[in-house]
């Protein structure tokens, strides 16, 4: 019989405790991880509490028949396959399991080899549909290209930028605020090289606590630590031969940074546990919104590292500095989420795309995701209105400034946005405002503001 390589997780369901602990010991013997229970309770609890690659159930349990169970687990699961026991085999009851969603149907009494030669089906077929899946995924953002906004100078600097390097293998140093876009630009990155079709794998290495993130990073052996009951793969590993992306890299305690400016240097690292080393072909993009020569000078960070990471720098401005991507970020944040909640909302008033001008959006694009996405669930018409934009914020920021300068501010910020909306119009900018043409046009002089510059060139 073929070895099994016991890398899933099964749940094994049946009220006869004998015939359960022989099937434990049959997979585990295989090298599957393995829990049991003996009635649908401890099942559920037990899926809800921990992930399953697969479950099997007997059909005849204590209160109700395994397809019923089944029907619960993937309420809570819906991806894990299913391989349905019983002692009262018959095509009709096969057909009804097959129909409700379980994968298989094995008639006890049966042989081991058959039981695991289902399983090991059953986990190659879920693999398979994780990986169409990804591909799938990979698609959708390759070829949607409103996933990034980019009409200001600043945006397109940063896009051509990435279609230079991407072809390059050299570490990508992505530097901005919040929000601001850097997983999107990554993932740009991946797709526009010639790794696409590898592994773009993300780790949020604020996300993670100290004890855990070398293990995901670098993997671990069988038994190199209290829990470790079987042998993981680490990110590096997983992203071989593609690209692996360390966002909020500035978080990384000191104790990783070592390990990790060594795996970079030699392109191998030894999992926790490990006397043999692992080899990985790996493209490296990490992320930060701190200053990280700020975080060197501090002591905080690494300097060979920081060299070592800094190969090339790309800095995403924030929002408040590319406000004229706002229009068309909103246009996309609106498609989306009205797709998303089926609501026919069509676009924003004049007033609400003004208050969306003006504000400086601490948050970036995230933020106004989040304002937009708010913004659709609550209004009641398909034009969203001032009323439902920043309710709770100010869309002036900052120290209070004499009288006189802020209203010389705002009419210049007023005049930009109008401008912005209206791509450049000055007829339309014009009566949006209220103002004569004419009139407009000696405000825009005051100004120093040409209308050519909003105009839309695409």
């Amino acid at each position: 019989m073929k070895e099994k390589n016991g890398t899933g997780r099964i749940l094994v369901v049946d009220d006869d405790k004998n015939l359960l602990e022989v099937i434990r010991m049959r997979l585990e013997t295989a090298n599957y991880e393995v829990t049991t229970a003996l009635n649908e309770r401890d099942a559920l609890e037990t899926v809800k509490g921990q992930v399953f690659d697969i479950s099997i159930v007997d059909l005849r349990l204590i209160h109700q028949d395994g397809l019923a169970l089944m029907e619960e687990i993937h309420l809570i699961n819906p991806e894990m396959p299913v391989i349905i026991l019983t002692a009262h085999g018959s095509i009709e009851n096969a057909v009804d399991a097959m129909k409700r969603g379980a994968y298989s149907y094995l008639t006890k009494p049966f042989e081991p080899r058959d039981l695991l030669f289902q399983i090991e089906k059953a986990l190659e077929n879920r693999r398979l549909n994780s990986e169409i899946r990804r591909l799938k995924n990979l698609l959708t953002e390759r070829y949607d290209f409103a996933n990034i906004i980019a009409k200001s100078e600043k945006m397109q600097s940063v896009l051509e930028a990435v279609a230079r390097i991407a072809q390059t293998d050299s570490t990508v140093y992505l530097n901005g605020e919040s929000g601001s876009g850097k997983e999107v630009i990554a993932k740009a990155i991946h797709l526009a090289s010639e790794r696409k079709n590898k592994n773009f794998v993300a780790i949020n290495c604020a996300a993670i606590p100290e004890t855990l993130l070398e293990s995901e990073l670098f993997g671990h052996e069988k038994g190199a630590f209290t829990g470790a009951v079987r042998s993981t793969k680490g990110l590096f590993t997983q992203a071989h031969e593609g690209t692996l992306f360390l966002d909020e890299i500035g978080e990384m305690p000191s104790s990783i940074q070592a390990k990790l400016l060594r795996a970079l240097e030699e392109r191998q690292f030894y999992p926790i546990g490990g006397e043999k080393p692992i080899r990985v072909d790996v493209r490296v993009i990490v992320a930060t919104k701190k200053d990280l020569e700020e975080e060197v000078k501090k002591g905080n960070f690494r300097e060979d590292l920081f060299y070592r990471i800094h190969v090339i720098p790309i800095f995403l401005p924030p929002l408040r500095e590319r406000k004229e991507d706002i229009p068309h970020l909103v246009e996309h944040f609106l498609t989306k989420v009205s797709t998303q909640m089926k609501r026919e909302v069509k676009g924003v008033s004049p007033e609400a795309m003004q208050k969306l001008m003006l504000y400086d959006w601490p948050g970036n694009v995230r933020e106004l995701e989040n304002t937009i996405e708010y913004a659709v669930a609550m209004t009641q018409q398909d034009l969203v209105t001032e009323e439902y934009i920043l309710q709770a914020k100010a869309t002036l920021q900052g120290a209070l400034k004499p009288l006189k300068e802020s209203k010389e501010i705002f009419e210049r910020d007023y005049l930009i946005s109008a401008l912005q909306v209206c791509e450049g119009n000055v007829s339309r900018a014009a009566k949006m405002a209220g103002k004569y043409r004419a009139d407009f046009y000696d405000l825009l002089k005051k100004h120093n503001i040409r209308p050519q510059d909003y105009k839309n060139n695409d």
